[in-house]
């Protein structure tokens, strides 16, 4: 094994929850900073393709997502009239032939719980104020006047990562021209899988969450990235459904409550190998932030998790480790963030009438799925 004996973690979303659990498993022992001073987990619901519930499972979490979350066998594809185009089946990784749908607080309560079952320690309402690399070691004040030293760092503190902007310099996301709105309801009778409604002005979906619950979705551009008025969120949702019918009409008309609309601006990042500066390393999304388009955010974060924990075993150099980390991770996370921009850039032109013919999205969503059931 390694000499990495204690790791503090900068970020307590799925990422740093997900590299708490896998280390400690391996016996390193972790502390999480979280610079909220209490759990407030942004968003609706998130889907979870194969490779997601592989890595789930690889944490020793599906039980419990499967108590709290939901299956779906297939993937239906629908005009913006709920009028079938083709029904895609689910690629599977390994023994997961299924994809997954929870809500985001859920998920991240399934991790917190098993980080904190694991011996994790978690600050709530600090975060690093300095970093500072040794030889052997990093030594980190904090925000509360604490300090303390660790054989690594991790900033999986997000698209916004203070840790990557400490230590590599200011890199800022990049908007892309869209942004997503999501909305939970209860869910509807005999709604068993995701259904993805494709119009002339937005593609939209619906996606089951629970038993009980789904959340619908839509993905609009927006040029320069305008500020939306909060109190008129629900009201500006629904006129963006103008377009659609059928079944995702009906159920557009439950967005009633501006407070309960998540508008989220996307944004995209990619940072340049190595994401690791001597002790300090970034993971998800501090390092590969993407949009939701191949729905492989989560993923990817956990996938950063698993193989980090199962390198640092190896009694070899730290840097030997982080490089390994590297050739593991770098191109399949820039394959899922450059798939996924290109998506967007296609969208947008085909918004405009100017896609090539021979540009076939679902083409693109088949080829790179496929790819992220590979072994990691």
């Amino acid at each position: 094994m390694s000499n990495v004996k204690k790791v503090l973690i900068v970020g307590g979303g799925i990422g740093g929850l997900a590299t708490a659990i896998a280390l400690q498993k391996t016996g390193i022992e972790t502390e999480i900073v979280e610079k909220q001073k209490e759990w407030n987990v942004y968003g609706v619901g998130i889907i979870l393709q194969s490779n997601a519930l592989r890595a789930i499972d690889a944490l020793g979490l599906t039980e419990e997502f499967l108590s709290m979350g939901t299956t779906h066998s297939a993937l239906h594809i629908r005009d913006s009239q709920g009028n079938m185009i083709f029904d895609a089946p689910i690629h599977p990784s390994g023994e997961f032939n299924m994809t997954g749908g929870i809500p985001r607080r859920d998920l991240h309560e399934i991790l917190l719980q098993a980080a904190i079952k694991h011996g994790t320690k978690i600050t709530m309402g600090t975060t690093v104020e300095m970093i500072e690399n040794a030889d052997s070691f990093v030594y980190v004040k904090f925000t509360d006047g604490t300090s303390g030293t660790y054989d690594l760092v991790i900033g999986a503190d997000g698209v916004r990562s203070k840790v990557r902007n400490m230590v590599f310099g200011e890199i800022e996301p990049t908007y892309v021209g869209q942004a997503v709105w999501r909305y939970t309801l209860k869910r509807p009778e005999n709604l068993e899988n995701i259904t993805m409604y494709y119009g002339r002005n937005a593609k939209a979906g619906i996606v089951p969450m629970t038993k009980e619950s789904a959340y619908v979705f839509i993905v609009t551009a927006e040029p320069g990235n305008p500020w939306k008025q909060e109190d008129q969120l629900h009201v500006l949702m629904r006129e963006a459904f103008g377009e659609f019918g059928g079944l995702i009409a009906e159920l557009c008309e439950q967005i009633t409550d501006p407070k309960e609309v998540v508008y989220r601006p996307l944004e995209t990042l990619i940072v340049e190998k190595p994401w690791y500066r001597d002790r300090v390393l970034l993971i998800g999304d501090s390092a590969h932030a993407t949009v939701p388009h191949l729905a492989q955010g989560a993923a990817m974060a956990i996938e950063d998790a698993l193989v980090l924990a199962e390198l640092l075993q190896q009694d070899v150099p730290l840097t030997d480790i982080l490089d390994e980390f590297m050739e593991r991770r770098f191109e399949r996370c820039k394959f899922v963030v450059e798939n996924s921009n290109t998506l967007v850039q296609w969208e947008l032109l085909q918004l405009e009438g100017r896609l090539p013919k021979e540009n076939n999205p679902n083409a693109i969503v088949a080829q790179s799925l496929i790819k992220m059931t590979e072994t990691i």
